[in-house]
């Protein structure tokens, strides 16, 4: 289990409780139950666990899902819902909270939760001495840009047809879940609805910033593709940002190619899918 730990209140509180159930769990099941906070967590942490356990918030499980594999299934604990207080968090991606954690955390270990597997963007570097990096999996969003931010990001960009030079503020590219997150703040895409049958295997891209006059049809700006985008670095130092937490960075002449091709992500919810959070967004023709 990865906790969240600011020392406030409200989430040790949390964590005391989540605790008390796990201790039971030990007792009547004889499981092996480990503890790491966020802070000091590390990829050896989730080498084949049956489950891991995210006690926070969104921005605690998607720091910690980066690290998960495919086939391992995470629960979300919303440590401190807004439900129960306005400063609180949403928890989107969180299917528990500790008010129902006991019942829950049965639910996960006897397989009948609801296994939602989620898409995740990733982009795959090629430095100019031919070497192969891949970032981090974003189960949200990915930034593509200048590490100087008083700078343009300028790169060359091709994807199915396109070919195009551009100056930006660079680009963010989003999973169709994350496109709350961040994207719909950098592009107006409101009352837009997306095909439920399209959203595993397209993405949501946009240059953000790119002057009007470029700003073309053929998804120069912002697009809803499946094809992989690649970029091109004209860039001195350029970096990947995946789910605003850890840096790629790459320099001029890398060349990018960002896609759905990282590891899903296996996510257990317990009164209703993922999607039914979205609904407004989803259209079945």
């Amino acid at each position: 289990m990865v906790y969240k730990k600011n020392f406030e209140e409200v989430h040790d509180k949390s964590l005391e409780e989540v605790k008390l159930v796990l201790d039971v769990l030990v007792e009547e099941r004889g499981l092996n139950v480990g503890y790491t906070a966020r802070e000091t967590v590390g990829r050896a942490d989730f080498v084949e666990p049956d489950l891991v356990i995210v006690l926070g918030g969104d921005g605690t499980l998607t720091s910690i899902a980066h690290s998960v594999d495919e086939s391992t299934p995470v629960m979300g604990v919303n440590s401190h819902p807004r439900s129960e207080d306005n400063g609180g968090s949403y928890g989107f991606f969180m299917g528990s909270d500790p008010s129902t954690f006991s019942e829950d955390v049965r639910a996960a270990l006897d397989g009948e939760a609801i296994v939602n597997v989620l898409p995740r963007l990733q982009a795959e570097i090629e430095t100019t001495s031919g070497n192969i990096i891949r970032c981090d999996p974003a189960l949200n969003d990915l930034l593509v840009a200048n590490t100087h931010q008083y700078q343009p990001s300028k790169y060359r960009l091709q994807r199915d047809g396109i070919d195009s030079i551009q100056h930006s503020s660079g680009c963010l590219f989003s999973t169709f879940l994350g496109q709350g997150a961040w994207f719909r703040h950098v592009a107006n895409i409101e009352g837009t609805e997306f095909l439920a049958s399209e959203i595993d295997d397209h993405y949501l891209y946009v240059a953000r910033d790119l002057p009007r006059a470029d700003r073309a049809g053929d998804g120069s700006y912002w697009e809803w593709v499946s094809k992989p985008t690649v970029i091109t670095s004209d860039m001195h130092r350029g970096y990947v940002v995946s789910d605003g937490w850890d840096e790629t960075h790459f320099t001029r002449g890398a060349t990018l190619t960002v896609s759905l091709n990282g590891p899903n992500l296996r996510l257990l919810t317990f009164r209703g899918a993922i999607l039914d959070g979205v609904s407004q967004w989803l259209s079945q023709s």
